[in-house]
């Protein structure tokens, strides 16, 4: 009797085996030919066979990079637990040293692009820890895996002709195209689309550097605000102090108001303050909802936003490049 249980035990293991190694085999089928449509697509877009023979010869899907995709901090954390990571006095300090390095650089560029240098300084910290974490994933291998994937297949498919058009202009090669598991590159972390739009050849050397070059990553981050309509006369907003029954309905992007409107309803700055009297609209959000910290906003802080809409990451480079230039609030 055990025997012939055993027996039939070991023959649904054998079967449970066959039908799953059938199913990868069906998977990895599906792969081959969705990789081809890649190439014939890439093709009808112009892109060199050179190109697309190097970048995809070995592209295969990364598990590991779909999981991070279900896992990204500035959505996972809370707010406190996120600002106070990114937030350092560590990164604080290394902003303030890089602003003083790069002073002269910083002040052209600014001229140029109308955006102050310390905001430039705060999105080149956020992104990538002023150059230390550019990230060290083939950026076509993790786009071939977002692309594959059916999350947001659309955009990461176009984000991936997108890299190989960069590749195939000559910018950079595909062994040198590393980044994050998202697809983002460079010191300041710009996805493949925002590379052909924004990104600029600040040092006039004929090709865009956005790894190793500062004249470019620098410069490409300011004109990228400044196309976003950065207005260098202004900063982002401020943290806020509501009082207790104000409506909540106040709160929203879309819903602006006068400062001196503001303050007729009670909100202060976060030191207890009356706010600045001058003539500027501003909204109040409330990023983790009543109760939560509050902010009034200004149109900068809607620039951060096209960069990245977490409301985490345009508060985190909006502190940090207060706390750069040693303000508080």
């Amino acid at each position: 009797m055990f025997g012939r249980v055993l027996k039939l035990r070991i023959s649904f293991i054998i079967f449970v085996l066959h039908v799953c190694a059938c199913n990868l085999s069906a998977m990895q089928v599906d792969f081959s030919d969705w990789l081809d449509g890649v190439r014939s697509e890439a093709l009808i877009l112009g892109i060199s066979e050179a190109t697309i023979e190097v970048a995809l010869r070995q592209a295969e899907p990364l598990p590991w990079v779909i999981k991070a995709d279900r896992n990204q901090p500035e959505f996972k954390k809370t707010l406190e637990e996120y600002l106070s990571g990114v937030l350092s006095n560590k990164r604080i300090e290394q902003g303030r040293r890089r602003l003083i390095e790069n002073r002269q650089l910083l002040n052209q560029i600014s001229r140029k692009y109308g955006v102050q240098p310390r905001f430039i300084v705060a999105l080149w910290g956020i992104e990538t820890y002023y150059g230390k974490h550019t990230g060290k994933v083939s950026i076509i291998d993790a786009l071939v895996t977002l692309a594959f994937d059916g999350r947001r297949s659309d955009y990461f498919r176009k984000e991936l002709f997108n890299a190989l058009k960069i590749i195939d202009s000559g910018h950079v090669s595909y062994e040198k195209m590393k980044g994050s598991w998202a697809g983002a590159m460079g010191q300041v972390q710009f996805m493949p689309s925002s590379f052909l739009n924004y990104a600029v050849d600040g040092n006039s050397d004929g090709r865009i550097d956005l790894w190793h070059t500062p004249e470019d990553y620098l410069s490409s981050a300011a004109n990228y605000l400044a196309i976003m309509g950065w207005d260098k006369q202004r900063t982002w907003g401020r943290k806020v102090l509501v009082p207790k029954g104000l409506d909540i309905n106040l709160a929203g992007m879309e819903k602006t108001a006068l400062l001196s409107t503001w303050r007729k309803y009670g909100v202060r700055s976060a030191d207890g303050q009356s706010l600045p009297k001058v003539k500027l609209r501003a909204s109040l959000i409330l990023p983790e909802g009543a109760g939560g910290d509050a902010f009034l906003i200004y149109d900068n802080y809607r620039a951060l936003m096209k960069w990245n809409r977490a409301h985490s990451f345009a508060l985190a480079v909006g502190m940090l490049a207060d706390r750069v230039m040693g303000k508080n609030h």
